[in-house]
């Protein structure tokens, strides 16, 4: 019951008003943008307006939270959900932003301190630097996104494990997701062993390094490239690319055109 209150709910949400001057921000601060179709310009702006309804926004470091940082956001990890039965990200329900890159603890080690660009926490927030959010919104075909790489591990924590894996299959029944639980773990292993063999000899490819630490960090770079560098992603590892598109549903060689990378 209480999900159907919920999905009306966010209907009536979507039928809302988008304010222009949020559509100013998305021409600005989106790359993509002015590729996507009109109906997925008007599908990821009904997306947005249930994100910002349902999600908080925190600023940190002495950052002060405005529209064009909440639509900013929000409009990258929306573009994560086009297509496919939107969750809009279950368990989150905090973002925090920092002006740039900020010290953090590691929870396992409490004397190892790092910089960082963002992270992304199962029952916690996401944290994010401002000034890489922008840009990785703004220039959408370096293969770089720290809220596209944060979200994807969003999806992937889903079902309760950061290993890759997300939720597969929405709408089917177990004996039909088996299928592609199959052909994604086959594709996803052996193109993840494929990383880590070529960073290991300081070989450059399409998907950046730091996706061989492990299955989840390939998943969130993989998916970076996805959206970023398609072209290329799908002439070196088209059964890659092929696993992407069937789970996020889009096509994004479609919105890069002809353009060469």
């Amino acid at each position: 019951m209480f999900g159907v209150f919920k999905d009306r709910r966010r209907a009536k949400i979507r039928q809302g008003t988008f304010p222009a001057e949020w559509i100013g921000v998305l021409e600005t601060n989106l790359g993509i943008y002015g590729q996507l179709s009109a109906a997925d310009q008007q599908e990821l702006q009904e997306h947005i307006l249930v994100f910002l309804d349902e999600k908080r926004f925190e600023g940190c470091g002495g950052l002060e939270i405005d529209d064009e940082i909440r639509v900013t956001i929000a409009a990258q990890a929306c573009l994560l959900l086009l297509h496919r039965e939107p969750a809009y990200y279950p368990s989150l329900r905090t973002i925090l932003v920092y002006p740039s890159s900020y010290l953090a603890k590691n929870p396992y080690d409490k004397q190892d301190r790092s910089h960082r660009l963002g992270e992304s926490w199962q029952y916690g927030p996401v944290v994010l630097a401002w000034d890489s959010s922008r840009r990785g919104g703004k220039n959408a075909f370096d293969g770089c996104n720290v809220v596209l790489h944060e979200f994807a591990h969003q999806l992937d924590q889903i079902d309760g494990a950061a290993d890759g894996a997300p939720p597969l299959g929405q709408g089917e029944n177990w004996v039909g997701r088996k299928p592609m639980y199959r052909s994604w773990a086959l594709v996803f292993s052996r193109e993840f062993e494929r990383l880590r063999n070529s960073a290991a000899k300081g070989k450059k490819m399409v998907i950046d390094q730091y996706g061989a630490t492990n299955p989840a960090e390939f998943f969130a770079t993989a998916t970076e490239a996805f959206f970023e560098k398609p072209r290329q992603l799908k002439k070196k590892r088209p059964e890659l690319y092929e696993e992407l598109r069937s789970y996020y549903k889009q096509d994004p060689v479609t919105w890069h055109g002809s353009r060469d990378y």
